[in-house]
């Protein structure tokens, strides 16, 4: 229980931190919105590594605790830009709002189920309760994971948690059989006694997406781009070498230190854009579920400009 405390005490919050300003005050910095989780770290080491000053861009990062707090701020013109996923960006452009996928973001999500629940494998979560955040990539990627198994979206119970200490916990307290998180809780989870039973990784298309608006896009291209390169420069320096940045991990980018020895880095790409197959089947995903009915098309969500480059 102390370690649910401790990570519902750094989840539960919200911290801003601030890139050194270049010397132009008249330049604001860019204000970007990440989650606690695996996406975020290369973003979070070129801030303490001063990279975005060396790339010239001024940078703020804004961690929010859960979807719905993000996504306010990104409506409220809080933040320019922020990690976020297809499914969230589709529901933003059928609201008639400009916002552009900029870019994947690579992460891991995965279902846990609890020890007690005697549940071992997929197949044995149907008709059993799931803690999620629901509509959201999260949601997505169960549907995605179940189905492998020959499991139907209809066929389990979806409780919506936005929180997800609040879902590490109630997982724990054996509330619900099983619960979707992202690392580092998925490690967290695992780690305190639940088991896993399904994980996703770079190859199979579920990904979270990082978005700016068009306005940002117009305006502060070039800082975009250094924004990008300065990310790329640690997203290498990670894979070059996972193991020297478990500290990073506790010290700086706020994960439990339960999982500082076990947690498994992901690999991260070069800043590129999910493919039309990828953004098809989200948008089918949408429509089977009923969520959606606008009609938007693979150049509606994505802009290529600032990674073009690459």
């Amino acid at each position: 229980m102390k370690k649910i405390l401790l990570l519902c005490c750094f989840f539960g919050l919200c911290f801003s931190y601030l890139e050194a300003r270049p010397q132009s005050e008249s330049s604001a910095p860019l204000r970007v919105g990440i989650m606690p989780d695996s996406d975020s770290i290369p973003f979070m080491l070129a801030r303490d590594m001063g990279f975005y000053g060396q790339e010239g861009a001024a940078v703020e990062l804004i961690v929010f605790s859960n979807p719905q707090e993000r996504d306010a701020a990104l409506l409220a013109g809080r933040i320019d830009g922020t990690i976020s996923d297809l499914i969230a960006v589709s529901f933003l452009i059928a609201g008639g709002h400009d916002f552009k996928v900029t870019s994947l973001t690579d992460g891991r999500y995965g279902i846990a189920t609890s020890a007690q629940s005697g549940i071992k494998t997929l197949t044995g979560l149907r008709g059993k309760r799931i803690g999620m955040s629901v509509n959201t990539i999260i949601q997505y990627s169960v549907d995605a994971q179940l189905a492998a198994a020959g499991v139907s979206m209809s066929e389990y119970e979806a409780v919506a948690v936005p929180r997800m200490p609040l879902r590490l916990e109630m997982l724990q307290q054996g509330q619900i059989e099983a619960a979707s998180l992202p690392d580092p809780l998925l490690t967290a989870a695992v780690t305190q006694g639940a088991i896993l039973l399904s994980a996703t990784d770079e190859n199979t298309g579920i990904n979270g997406v990082m978005i700016f608006s068009k306005k940002t896009l117009d305006t502060r291209l070039d800082a975009l781009k250094a924004f990008y390169r300065a990310y790329y420069r640690a997203a290498s320096q990670i894979n070059a070498d996972p193991d020297a940045h478990r500290k990073f991990l506790v010290e700086k980018a706020g994960f439990p230190e339960s999982v500082k020895n076990t947690y498994r880095f992901v690999h991260y790409r070069k800043p590129s854009l999910p493919d039309e197959k990828q953004v098809a089947n989200v948008l089918n995903w949408l429509k089977a579920r009923k969520l959606l009915d606008a009609e938007i098309a693979y150049a509606d969500i994505v802009d290529p400009r600032a990674v073009s480059e690459w």
